[in-house]
């Protein structure tokens, strides 16, 4: 299973964090799938690589709370859901 996590980078009291799409099994720290997102909480600076992101959410990777809460700020969820519903009903 495939999730969408954070992983910390940056120096010591100067945390950065990618958004990255990662196997459940791996680590923190771990090698990850593809790059889609940065965060700096300090500058509360967010990039994210949307096409990307609704790649991995539409074949069913899951999100942790803490960027289901950066996806939502950046209303990612709503460009998902329109193309869901057109799925459904085709």
């Amino acid at each position: 299973m495939v999730k969408l996590r954070l992983k910390r980078c940056g120096r010591k009291q100067r945390a950065v964090y990618r958004i990255v799409a990662i196997d459940v099994r791996s680590r923190r720290e771990g090698r990850d799938l593809r790059k889609v997102g940065f965060y700096d909480p300090i500058k509360n600076q967010t990039y994210l690589n949307v096409p990307a992101i609704l790649y991995f959410l539409e074949r069913g990777a899951q999100a942790t709370g803490t960027v289901s809460d950066i996806l939502k700020k950046a209303e990612v969820f709503k460009e998902l859901r329109p193309n869901e519903n057109e799925t459904k009903f085709t």
